[in-house]
């Protein structure tokens, strides 16, 4: 992940030749179609951040934020060894708080691969007394729980020569030397082509960092990336495996999904979502603390109300939400973590159906709340009102029944030419009011 100033300096370098970058000519396969549908109706992911930075306990971005020397740097990996990691503790944990998908770190900035890699001897079977590809365990957990892995990728790296010219970031790790840029890309596609042959079916790739490097500079061109031939790639291996690419601006052709950082869709409060919303499956990412990587410092994690309402809002705007934590070095997710999980878990127990399978409602979000719909139900998640009555400016079915979702009481309601008027006995309560209506005919929108 990344820093709001970065982002901000990159977004208008790289808007205006994105469309030169795109995989000419792609169309979604049948099985790419498929998985579009399977990742909207998931709607709940759990993202993790974890390498060799958690053992400094400061966050992922530690070795560019503290410039710190990468030859030094990489003498943390002789001494990680997550005694205490379980993918089945982590699956399950996860698989209880309701989500359906995990997506990992498999290789962020800091060039470290998490799993058993030929083209580079700094990863966590190699370089570590470890010597347990961790990605792999996770994979075949995922597999053995019914949870889909997607991965997380890096396209920057603050510690190769070949990574050059240098980008926005990283720039004091120490490199004095550089290497040609043709061969990082080789490096790149080499390991994407690992990550989609060895651990399984993949749900997606996750890309992050493409804006570190500003396109123009020193005579690039928009090909820099080269991401033609790398996303053709990953449609090859698995044609039913998405592409979402992190670089704040509007997809082009080759991507499935469309991220969104810190914020939902429509949304700009964190500065880093200011693209249009495209007609593909979206997805919002957020931390459950204040980090993304483990920091021992940050305790100031989001309440449950705050988390299940992210979630509610996230599904409103027809999105995915996926939530990340951070493990510590021992290779335990923080116990505070898992109890978030677990509430989130409990409140789905009740109310998934109302998230589940679901497309944003007719209903557009409102400061009170969203909808979500399927079929001819639409779902009224009353998230912030102080009052006993609540207007929909919805018409254009004739609605035939109203109930509190959790019990099925009935709900009073009139309707006419200008929407519907429901009338509640009491205020609704937090952290999410859920009314249930049925309409005579399928909801469109």
């Amino acid at each position: 992940m990344k820093t709001k100033n970065i982002i901000l300096c990159a977004i208008l370098s790289l808007a205006g030749s994105i469309s030169a970058m795109a995989q000419p000519g792609y169309t979604p396969s049948k099985e790419n179609m498929q998985s579009r549908e399977t990742f909207q109706d998931d709607k709940f992911g759990i993202f993790i951040h974890w390498g060799i930075y958690s053992m400094l306990a400061d966050g992922e971005w530690i070795l560019h934020s503290k410039n710190l020397n990468h030859k030094e740097y990489a003498k943390l990996a002789s001494g990680f060894y997550p005694s205490k990691f379980s993918a089945k503790e982590w699956v399950s944990a996860i698989k209880a708080s309701g989500a359906k998908y995990i997506t990992i770190t498999s290789r962020h900035h800091d060039g470290f691969s998490m799993f058993n890699t030929r083209y580079s001897d700094y990863n966590i079977v190699d370089a570590t007394p470890f010597k347990r590809d961790i990605i792999k365990e996770l994979a075949d957990e995922c597999r053995q729980q019914g949870i889909r892995l997607h991965f997380y990728y890096s396209h920057l790296d603050w510690t190769r020569e070949d990574y050059y010219p240098l980008g926005r970031t990283g720039k004091n790790t120490g490199r004095t030397s550089h290497g040609e840029w043709k061969d990082y890309c080789m490096f790149m596609n080499n390991q994407l082509t690992e990550l989609l042959t060895n651990y399984g079916p993949i749900g997606a790739i996750w890309f992050d960092g493409m804006w570190d490097k500003d396109i123009y500079e020193d005579g690039m061109t928009a090909k820099t990336w080269n991401l033609d031939e790398q996303y053709s790639i990953i449609h090859k291996l698995q044609p039913g495996c998405l592409i979402g690419n992190n670089h704040h601006i509007t997809p082009f052709p080759g991507e499935d999904i469309q991220i969104f950082e810190r914020d939902l869709p429509g949304e700009n409060k964190a500065g880093l979502s200011g693209q249009n919303i495209s007609p593909l499956p979206l997805e919002t990412c957020e931390t459950m603390n204040g980090m993304w990587g483990y920091r021992i410092a940050d305790q100031n994690y989001k309440s449950p109300k705050t988390l299940i309402q992210l979630l509610v809002k996230a599904a409103g705007k027809n999105a995915n939400l996926l939530m990340n934590v951070g493990p510590q070095p021992n290779g335990e997710l923080p116990a505070v973590s898992v109890e978030r999980l677990r509430e989130m878990g409990e409140w789905m127990k009740i109310y998934g159906e109302t998230i589940y399978g679901t497309r944003g409602g007719v209903v557009e979000p409102h400061d009170w709340g969203v909808t979500t719909q399927k079929g001819k139900t639409l779902y009224v998640h009353v998230l912030n009102l102080e009052d006993k009555a609540l207007f929909l400016p919805y018409s254009g079915n004739k609605l035939k029944n109203a109930v509190l979702f959790h019990n099925r009481e009935a709900v009073k309601f009139t309707q006419d030419k200008d929407g519907i008027l429901l009338k509640f006995k009491e205020v609704p309560t937090d952290p999410d009011y859920v009314i249930e209506l049925t309409f005579t005919n399928e909801l469109n929108k």
